[in-house]
């Protein structure tokens, strides 16, 4: 039976791997987005600034807290990164979420598992860098090493993981491979591989959510129930390979929600779910509803009954309108 000796949560957004005097340039893609989601609403970037008037956040966006905020991000993930050597894991399983990098609107299912051979991360070619929003390719650095790279999947396990989510009664999308033409893959995961371990990427099993796009986004309950059928698949695996089981994304954004926040990790540590899924599914869209790919791994966690430490919370904000990302760094031994 495959152990699973260290659960980790990790915020991946672009802003940990942009240099802090550069976070101002995801302000322009900012400006122009019309819908920004925000409890349960959406706003423009101005009637936000006029709604936040009152939340201090000029103080905020100033250079030294900038500076300040990054270097207590790359401290925790530093951490997290330690916390993933010493455990020294055979096998991961990362649960993430897609972004239009591997899926589009013609097929996206709400869960996927990933049992190719290998994992490529390359540098997409110069017409796909142009089309991005400004900052994300200076932030791609970070995910994707400058030459590429060419990680080992673990097939064995992605397969057995498909076959026990579907006696489970999740009906989940198998991928042995991306589409043509995909070169990065997605960032949720490459993230992980960069920052998490190093570049020392041990074979792994790729799961996706899909938390951004209606009309199939699993609700909260349906994610933490996930998680469970997730453990009960890799510790009847019949292997003693030692398993990290990762949860990439989160937390508010593209506005910050320090209530939400706050909520979420006592939820994790009291082991119960309910009071997030009780808030309703308008508040998990956009960057927020990332969070669902903690979900899994916090139901995991809790039937395996391993302690949460809280390495860090940091929310980094970059405009009077409360956007940016708020960021988390957990992680969950025996």
């Amino acid at each position: 039976m495959a152990e699973i000796v260290l659960g980790i949560g990790t915020s991946h957004g672009p802003m940990l791997t942009t240099p802090p005097h550069q976070w101002g340039e995801r302000v322009k893609a900012d400006r122009k987005n019309p819908a920004h989601h925000f409890k349960g609403k959406t706003f423009g970037f101005d009637e936000l600034v006029a709604l936040r008037a009152g939340d201090g956040l000029a103080a905020q966006i100033v250079p030294e807290i900038w500076e300040k905020r990054h270097a207590a991000c790359q401290a925790a993930i530093a951490k997290l990164a330690d916390v993933f050597a010493a455990a020294k894991p055979d096998v991961a399983v990362i649960v993430g979420n897609d972004q239009t990098e591997m899926f589009t609107e013609i097929n996206n299912p709400p869960f996927a598992v990933y049992w190719g051979e290998t994992i490529e991360n390359r540098w997409p070619d110069a017409a796909d860098l142009a089309k991005r929003e400004p900052g994300v390719e200076l932030a791609m650095k970070g995910r994707i090493p400058p030459e590429g790279a060419t990680y080992p999947g673990q097939p064995a396990l992605g397969r057995h993981i498909i076959r026990n989510l579907m006696a489970d009664n999740f009906d989940v999308a198998s991928l042995k491979g991306v589409a043509p033409g995909v070169a990065a893959f997605p960032h949720a995961y490459s993230f992980v591989y960069r920052q998490i371990m190093r570049d020392k990427v041990v074979p792994n099993v790729p799961v996706a959510l899909n938390t951004f796009y209606p009309p199939n986004q699993p609700t909260v309950r349906r994610c933490y129930d996930f998680g469970k059928s997730l453990v009960r698949a890799i510790r009847s695996w019949d292997s003693n390979a030692r398993v990290a089981l990762i949860a990439s994304g989160g937390l508010t954004h593209f506005v910050i929600d320090e209530t939400v926040d706050q909520l979420f990790f006592d939820a994790l540590s009291k082991r119960d779910i309910s009071a997030i899924a009780d808030l309703g599914e308008p508040i998990f869209q956009a960057g927020t509803s990332e969070l669902k790919n903690w979900v899994p791994v916090a139901g995991a966690m809790a039937d395996l009954g391993y302690k949460m430490t809280l390495v860090d919370y940091v929310p980094c904000y970059r405009s009077l309108a409360g956007t940016g990302n708020a960021m988390g760094f957990v992680h969950w031994q025996p």
